[in-house]
């Protein structure tokens, strides 16, 4: 049964996942239905976690919207998920930023990752 699963699981997997962590701003292109059209609409934010492997693998990305902050929770190997843009990264020292929730402003942001 377990063999089963491990084959339709890796039938689901994209081929081309992009590479961004924790703390990269990143911009998403999900798929949005709308009665019998189908539309792509943008979603840019800090990723604050990523969570899972294989085909359940998600993250998550908050943005602040008109003062108030919004979070959506992606799931990476989506057919929904059209893409992920790194717009830029971010030097962060976890692996969540739950943190962020509480803060506004300049305290809020990300430092941005020089190499």
């Amino acid at each position: 049964m377990q063999e089963i699963i491990k084959n339709i699981e890796a039938a689901q997997l994209k081929e081309n996942v992009p590479q961004f962590n924790v703390g990269d701003t990143v911009r998403v292109y999900g798929k949005i239905k709308e009665g019998n059209r189908e539309r792509i609409q943008v979603f840019e934010g800090t990723v604050l976690k990523k969570q899972g492997g294989s085909t359940r693998a998600t993250f998550t990305v908050r943005k602040n919207s008109n003062g108030i902050g919004v979070e959506k929770t992606w799931p990476l190997h989506s057919p929904n998920v059209e893409k992920v843009e790194v717009i830029r990264r971010g030097k962060v020292r976890r692996a969540k930023l739950n943190y962020l929730r509480e803060r506004s402003g300049k305290s809020a942001k990300v430092k941005e990752l020089v190499k």
